[in-house]
């Protein structure tokens, strides 16, 4: 008995992955979420927190509370939560807001006495006062040395110019796209995902820049959303011009419908009009503009 005892493996129980206790807020302007060591507060979504950054002081808006996270997803440092907002750190971060349009009137009034080809697009006071950023776009460098010495001497503080680009300025500014709702730049996405006009030509989309471009100038961000489904379609859909056997004979493939699995046949021969099928009704004699697509996978049932 002893010697089976000593014979058995010995299990051992998986370790468990080190967490961090962590909140998750946003900044204004700003749909991506950061996490912050709320240290022994307990923080819920409805508050507004003063948190530690590297800009300083900032007032932020609480997307999550006090939530354990992988150790292992957290950025080091870790920055802290200072406190929960009070109603003086409001009333401070509305005063902020307001004092920030007199600094962009001010702004724009020192950059045409300068006379710098830039577009200033925001202005931002840190919370506690102590740098006040503008944001500006322009189609080149630009030499802002004597506007940020002219503009300190007006404000007293540090300042700080970004350059942005017009997506960045999209982001901020807001507004509604072609399909009538906000800009999905600055309603949900946390950042700028990769777009490229292979996509569109992927989803039959016209390649007119008018009709695939958002109103930053570049191409819609939701061109990404549906390019997976996609890709995949299009493994098994034969491409146009390919020429295909039919059940009603061969012909050549003019029109495509990959997520609905479709392509429209015009027949080689005869005057029949074009016809419908499914791309699993089809064989494929020789390929168009694109690769042989998968044969589709059929029902073993």
């Amino acid at each position: 008995m002893n010697e089976e005892m000593e014979k058995a493996p010995l299990t051992e129980e998986p370790a468990k992955a080190e967490t961090t206790v962590v909140v998750g807020v946003s900044f204004r302007n700003s749909t991506k979420s950061y996490y912050f060591d709320p240290g022994a507060l307990t923080i819920t979504p409805k508050d507004f927190v003063i948190v530690e950054t590297t800009r300083g002081m900032e007032f932020a808006r609480v997307v999550f509370g006090n939530k354990e996270v992988p150790t292992s997803s957290i950025v080091a440092p870790l920055k802290r939560v200072i406190r929960i907002a009070t109603e003086a750190d409001v009333r401070r971060n509305e005063e902020n807001r307001d004092s920030e349009e007199r600094a962009r009137k001010i702004g724009e009034e020192k950059i045409a006495k300068h006379k710098l080809e830039m577009k200033l697009v925001d202005v931002e006071y840190t919370f506690d006062n102590q740098k006040l950023l503008f944001y500006f776009t322009a189609e080149g460098r630009v030499d802002f040395r004597e506007l940020v010495k002219d503009l300190a001497s007006v404000f007293r503080t540090r300042i700080e110019l970004r350059q942005i680009g017009i997506r960045d300025e999209a982001k901020m500014m807001g507004g509604l796209g072609v399909c009538g709702r906000p800009f999905c730049c600055s309603s949900f996405l946390s950042d700028f995902v990769q777009v490229s006009i292979k996509m569109a030509k992927e989803q039959n989309f016209s390649l007119n820049s008018s009709k695939i471009s958002g109103s930053c100038g570049r191409l819609m961000c939701c061109l990404r959303y549906e390019h997976e489904s996609y890709e995949e379609a299009l493994k098994t859909t034969p491409p146009v011009g390919s020429t295909v056997q039919t059940p009603n004979g061969t012909g050549v493939v003019i029109e495509t419908r990959p997520l609905l699995q479709l392509i429209k046949v015009r027949p080689e021969e005869g005057t029949d009009a074009p016809k419908l099928y499914r791309c699993d009704e089809v064989t494929v004699l020789s390929a168009g503009k694109g690769k042989k697509p998968k044969a589709p996978q059929k029902d073993a049932n």
